[in-house]
Order: C-alpha cells, then structure tokens, then sequence
C-alpha cells in the first residue's frame, strides 16, 4: 500500500554524462534555489571522459558552503550504462523525502524546488512538472506549446501522443515513497524511453499528473540530447500497447480519424482483436472518400478486411484521432469541436 512521505528533506537528482559544456549553469541554478529548507543534491557520474568530474568536485564545495549536502557516485567503466541507471542510482544514494530530477544541460528558475514542492505536498501521488522556457526559444515551437498550454485534464487524456509524458521528465518532482510505489527506472540504456516507460506505469498504478503553471526550467534543445537515441518505431510501439490496454478494452468498436499513412499505420499496428474493432476511417480528404475503403492487403484473413472511409461528419465516436494538433490553421480542430465531443470519452489523441 502506498504511504506518503513524511515531510523532510529535498533530493535534487541530477545524472551527468560528458556535461562540461553546460555543468556550470546547471550547478549555479541550484545554488540560487530559494527553498529555505533541508536541500540536498545527489550527482550520479555516468563515466563521463570530460572535465565534468572537476566541475562537479569544485560545486561541491560552493554548494555545501551554502548548507546544500552535496552527494557524488559514478563509475569509470568504458562506456556509459545510461540515463535510467544513473537516475536510479543517484535516487539511491540521496537521502530526501522527495525528489526533484533535473538533466545536467538544464537550468532551473530560484522558486522551482519551493513551488513544485508546495504542490507534490497537495498532490502526493503525482508527478508534478512545470511549464518550461525552451533554448533556443524557436526550437519546437509547437512541442514547447503542447507542454505548457495542456489543460489539467488534458495532462491524462494526452497521454498517448507522440510527445510522450505530458508533462516532461526535466520537470519531474514527486515524494521519494511514490517514486518507489512506481520505480525503479528501466535500465536497459541507449534506446531505451525509460521516462516513457516509468510514466505509463505511474498512470496504471493511479497515479495523478499536476502542472505547476509558471515557467520554472530553461529547457534546452541539441543535437547530443540522450532523447534523440530514442528510436520513433520504439515509442510507436510502446504508444500502440498502452492504447490497447488502457483504452481500446472499454470500447465496443471505434473510428480511426484519418485515412492517410497514419490512420493506417495505427490500424496495421493493432492485434487482429482490436483491428475488429475498427469500424470506420474518417477523414476529410474528397479522394479518400471517394474510394471507398481501406483494403488491409498485408492481413492474413480471407476475405481481406475493407474498411469504410466516410466524412468526419458521418461517422461515429469513439475515434482514435491520429491527426496532429496545431498544424492546420484551427481548421481540424474546428471540424473537431463541431462534433460535440468529451475528450477521453468520445475521443483519445494518437498523434
């Protein structure tokens, strides 16, 4: 049974691998943390071959000289063991009641660990994230939008998009007693979206998703992110399972909005259960339309499926929408607020 933390200290978990480049910034982000109680920040050194090691002894200093505890593992092995096994480590040498995560290329505003703080107290069984300034400011512009602009109850109903948690791992605080009720971190290394993965489970033991709305994180983007070894097909298929356990079971039969590529990726991607299901694509397209049908020529059964492709309009909810957002103008979104529908009821984003 899960039992909330007793209130004490703060962890601030930061994995580091081959950091220098923006380790000093990171660091003096915590130092000008204005959280007036008992802080700690546990580094876990993932063998980096840069000078982040000395950077990281020399902060320790400056930090602890300021009362923050500073706590330092890693190894030396050859080759990294990744991201989930070093946030796993540095979660188990730190001593806090709750945990704030924190990427070494990252820097946090003064009030990030008193506000998300002041909510995990409030919300003891969530994730509380934050909204986010991205740098460069006109990278992912439209990502960067999604991560701050999703209502509360959006943050559970877009849980299965292509942007993954909706709110993001550098934004993560929870209490260390959840964390266990969930974690560990899958430690399978590059490759592996261990936040993904830690994030659908926190979601099937009941766990809640809170948003502190105030910009407390400096959220960069490059090309070295350990986010970019994530293979697209991996997520896709992760994405594809929780769909069909958390979702599709409850529905008798469901509407694919789009018959484009990936309207039709998604329906080749189901079990033949859940391809059953599937009673119609929509769309808006007058040449899909038109055709008729999508006929499934990869499938095994004889007949080969053929399913309907009718207008939006025509068809029927639930839908599993596999249109992206904030791409047309306003105009889908338009079509689909013209239907009437309850999100996570009559309609899920797969997009």
């Amino acid at each position: 049974k899960y039992l909330p933390s007793p209130a004490s200290g703060r962890s601030i978990i930061l994995p580091v691998h081959n950091a220098e480049q923006w380790l000093d910034e990171c660091l003096m982000s915590v130092l000008q943390q204005d959280f007036e109680g008992t802080m700690e920040l546990s580094v876990f050194n993932d063998a980096s071959k840069d000078k982040s090691r000395a950077i990281i002894e020399k902060w320790k200093v400056k930090l602890e000289d300021s009362g923050i505890s500073v706590v330092i593992g890693g190894h030396d092995s050859p080759s990294p063991r990744g991201v989930g096994y070093s946030k796993n480590q540095a979660i188990a040498q730190s001593t806090g009641s709750y945990l704030c995560f924190l990427d070494s290329d990252d820097v946090m505003m003064p009030q990030r660990v008193r506000m998300q703080y002041e909510a995990a107290v409030q919300h003891p069984a969530s994730i509380i994230g934050c909204q986010v300034r991205r740098d460069p400011p006109d990278s992912t512009e439209r990502y960067t939008r999604w991560i701050n602009q999703l209502t509360s109850d959006q943050l559970l109903t877009q849980v299965f998009t292509s942007h993954g948690p909706t709110v993001i791992m550098p934004t993560w605080f929870c209490s260390r007693a959840w964390f266990s009720h969930v974690g560990p971190f899958d430690e399978g290394g590059q490759g592996v979206p261990e936040d993904l993965l830690f994030f659908y489970e926190h979601l099937r033991k009941g766990g809640g998703v809170f948003r502190v709305d105030h910009s407390l994180l400096l959220y960069r983007y490059h090309l070295c992110a350990a986010t970019h070894s994530v293979l697209e097909m991996t997520i896709w298929t992760h994405r594809v399972h929780f769909l069909e356990e958390q979702i599709l079971p409850h529905w008798k039969s469901f509407t694919i909005w789009n018959a484009g590529k990936q309207g039709r990726k998604l329906y080749r991607s189901l079990t033949a259960a859940s391809q059953h299901k599937v009673v119609a694509f929509c769309d808006i397209d007058k040449n899909k339309i038109r055709k008729g049908f999508y006929c499934h020529e990869d499938s095994q059964e004889r007949p080969k499926p053929k399913v309907p492709i009718l207008h939006f309009q025509a068809a029927q909810p639930p839908f599993v929408i596999c249109v992206k957002l904030d791409l047309t103008g306003g105009e889908f979104e338009d079509n689909l607020k013209s239907l009437h529908l309850q999100e996570g009821r009559d309609f899920v984003h797969f997009s």
